[in-house]
């Protein structure tokens, strides 16, 4: 099964101003350029390859901050909104990989995210669908953020996963990230294996080999994790962030 993953990061109201947001989107660019080479550059989607190409996204700080201040005062926006990117790195369709960030919203219906989605083949993807690769993805995702939660896994284990009783809540994937104000992490299994992410979290391994949804001892490994962590109370909806 040629399974389709994404890294994503997710926090809920918390309201920020475009210059607050553009400097922490600045530090995740940084950090997220030594996780690997295709990853150091970026660009503005367009209606065809060519056009996008003619669109580097600049990720300094300053640069940032004029694109978010431009849609801060774009007309009809509303004062709770944040500040969104959708991106692409320029490589070819082998090695491509997507983001897209919304940060700074304070509505408790929409969360806050950093979502990164991977090439699904080619040697790209063999170089980035690691553990460690992806855990240097997500920490720059939780160190620039600090979201409350943060998710890398396959689409398809997801669907094999996620509690179907806790609609909104959050579920367990191949590397989960845990910020410390959800609780402390109960006794996991072998070979689970957690990382601390500076003072902000815990990140949970569930292994150091590639995880998918066509190993049944994959898919056992992940529901007992979750099991595990929906009784220690770590799978509940996100919370507002002055909570």
């Amino acid at each position: 099964m040629n399974e389709s993953y994404y890294v994503g990061t997710y926090w809920l109201v918390r309201r920020e101003t475009a210059v607050a947001c553009a400097q922490r989107t600045e530090a995740f660019f940084n950090l997220l350029a030594r996780c690997d080479p295709s990853l150091c550059q970026w660009f503005e989607k367009g209606r065809t390859q060519e056009e996008a190409l003619q669109h580097r996204f600049e990720s300094d700080a300053a640069s940032i901050a004029k694109v978010f201040s431009r849609q801060e005062t774009r007309e009809g926006r509303f004062a709770d909104e944040g500040f969104s990117l959708a991106l692409w790195n320029g490589q070819t369709h082998e090695a491509a990989s997507g983001l897209s960030l919304l940060c700074g919203d304070a509505s408790v219906w929409v969360s806050n995210n950093c979502v990164m989605r991977p090439p699904r083949e080619g040697l790209a993807a063999e170089r980035m669908l690691q553990a460690p690769v992806l855990a240097r993805i997500m920490h720059a995702m939780a160190v620039a953020f600090e979201p409350e939660w943060g998710i890398a896994t396959s689409h398809e284990l997801r669907e094999l996963v996620a509690p179907e009783s806790a609609e909104g809540g959050t579920f367990i994937g191949w590397l989960t990230y845990f910020a410390h104000r959800r609780g402390p992490l109960p006794p996991l299994p072998s070979p689970v294996h957690t990382e601390p992410v500076e003072d902000k979290g815990t990140l949970v391994i569930l292994s150091p080999e590639r995880f998918t949804a066509s190993n049944p001892a994959h898919v056992a490994l992940a529901r007992d994790v979750s099991e595990r962590l929906a009784r220690a109370g770590l799978l509940t909806p996100l919370r507002p962030w002055n909570e």
